[in-house]
């Protein structure tokens, strides 16, 4: 019997794929495990990586670059486990990572979503959750009140960097580098919304998981290591716009229209002020010159989006 299905995604990111898969350890030969690797049209010779090196691993390949969404939903449709895993592709599974993960599922029966530590390549635990993004609070992240009034409660943003990483917690959303949930949850929620391409489908499928009445619980039991951009490296302005992209259209799902116009005068006020404070930052004698054309460029695309233009 299948107990845990394993569903990686792959676009480009030959460079990740042998790590994550090498990192699964004794998993790799295990009957009770499921290995699910969806490739979208890489081009760098993932699939064929993947197809030589790791006969045991089921592999498809999907002829076009259906996004994450779709693509995960396809392994969902062939998923047999009690146990389901999404993990990106630029992961290093920790050992008794899918171990403890599952045993905790299996004494908590009213988590629907559980997540993991999140170490980087740096070696330290780095944010993996989030608040459900509100106008309010894109606002304060936009102005970075935050930062400015860092003990109190109403002017935190939807970004979680006042979150305890040394205890589990229950949380809002748990970000899609690598989920666990459990069958009988994900027949109740249902799969991931696709007309959400590239981001906002973490956001929007916690939402649902919350409103379904399922924990989606931050477990600090287990680890493993994200390295982070094995697709988004690939065109870093087009993903950064499409970040913005996907929290419009969550708004337009889950807010109202009034919500919606806030958020986006929030990511005005937010690209405005980040095209000028890197500017002065650069232009300040004194000032340490790191490099700000690729945060002045990331934003001037948004600000280009939101005005309506395409970006190329």
């Amino acid at each position: 019997m299948i107990q845990l299905s394993i569903i990686v995604v792959t676009w480009n990111c030959r460079q990740f794929i042998q790590s994550f898969v090498e990192s699964l350890g004794n998993r790799l030969n295990d009957p009770s495990t499921q290995i699910l690797v969806i490739d979208n049209d890489s081009a760098d010779g993932t699939a064929d990586l993947i197809e030589e090196r790791y006969p045991g691993i089921e592999l498809v390949r999907t002829g076009k670059n259906l996004g994450f969404a779709r693509g995960n939903n396809l392994g969902l449709s062939m998923a047999q486990g009690k146990w389901i895993a999404l993990v990106n592709p630029d992961v290093k599974i920790l050992p008794g990572c899918f171990e403890s993960m599952m045993d905790w599922m299996d004494t908590h029966p009213d988590i629907g979503l559980l997540g993991p530590r999140m170490f980087e390549a740096d070696g330290i635990v780095h944010r993996s959750t989030m608040r459900f993004p509100t106008a309010w609070n894109c606002f304060c992240d936009a102005l970075a009140l935050h930062a400015m009034f860092p003990d109190s409660r109403f002017f935190q943003s939807y970004h979680t960097k006042d979150f305890p990483d040394n205890r589990t917690e229950d949380v809002d959303v748990l970000n899609g580098w690598f989920w666990m949930t459990r069958r009988n949850a994900l027949e109740a929620v249902g799969t991931l919304d696709e007309s959400f391409f590239m981001y906002g489908e973490d956001i929007d499928w916690c939402k649902r998981f919350a409103n379904a009445g399922w924990k989606r619980v931050y477990f600090s039991g287990a680890a493993s290591i994200h390295y982070g951009g094995g697709s988004s490296s690939n065109a870093p302005i087009r993903f950064y716009v499409e970040q913005q992209r996907a929290l419009l259209q969550y708004f337009k799902k889950h807010h109202n229209v009034l919500n919606r116009i806030g958020l986006v005068l929030s990511l005005w006020v937010y690209h405005l002020a980040r095209v000028f404070g890197h500017g002065l930052r650069y232009l300040t004698p004194g000032a340490k010159r790191e490099s700000p054309g690729p945060k002045i460029r990331r934003s001037v695309a948004c600000i280009r989006w939101l005005m309506g233009f395409t970006h190329g």
